[in-house]
């Protein structure tokens, strides 16, 4: 993997990271960087699925590869928000 598509991972991760945060209702107790990482983590994941799915190479914005990201996303968050919960 290239320099460029290091940060272009970490740029996906972020917003990936956010928009999954945002989905998840109530405050959580994970801070920016886990944000991050689960973000990128889930924009990995999300892609590999969706390239399973034969949906990842669409004509226009990929919405469902975006939508299978955000919603790994937002399942990382709150599974990590409960991990730290417990603690």
């Amino acid at each position: 993997m290239e320099i460029g598509g290091i940060i272009s991972a970490i740029i996906i991760g972020i917003v990936i990271g956010v928009l999954g945060r945002l989905v998840v209702p109530g405050r959580q107790r994970i801070g920016i960087l886990w944000t991050i990482l689960v973000g990128i983590v889930a924009a990995l994941i999300g892609s590999a699925i969706a390239s399973a799915f034969g949906v990842a190479d669409t004509k226009g914005v990929d919405w469902v590869e975006w939508l299978i990201q955000i919603g790994l996303a937002a399942f990382g968050v709150a599974a990590l928000d409960r991990v730290k919960a417990r603690r």
